[in-house]
């Protein structure tokens, strides 16, 4: 499994994409109504630090996409007939 970071997309405690999984304490959970286990093979771990990485990049585009949406627009050069 690879070590967290502190430029890790997800907060300390927080779910997946609306899955099933969660990360805490740098661990990865699989939690369900009933309990929750520690994910610990590396293949697996590692798709979800990839998986959690693409999707804060994502969140990233849209927030930059919105936040440019909201400036005022750049003024036009003016054509030449």
């Amino acid at each position: 499994m690879s070590s967290r970071t502190s430029s890790s997309p997800l907060k300390r405690s927080e779910r997946l994409a609306r899955s099933p999984v969660v990360r805490r304490g740098g661990q990865w959970w699989l939690v369900t109504g009933s309990g929750s286990i520690p994910a610990t093979d590396p293949t697996f771990t590692g798709e979800l630090d990839r998986f959690a990485a693409a999707m804060a990049a994502a969140d990233q585009s849209i927030a930059d996409l919105r936040s440019q949406q909201d400036d005022p627009p750049a003024p036009r050069p003016r054509r030449q007939r």
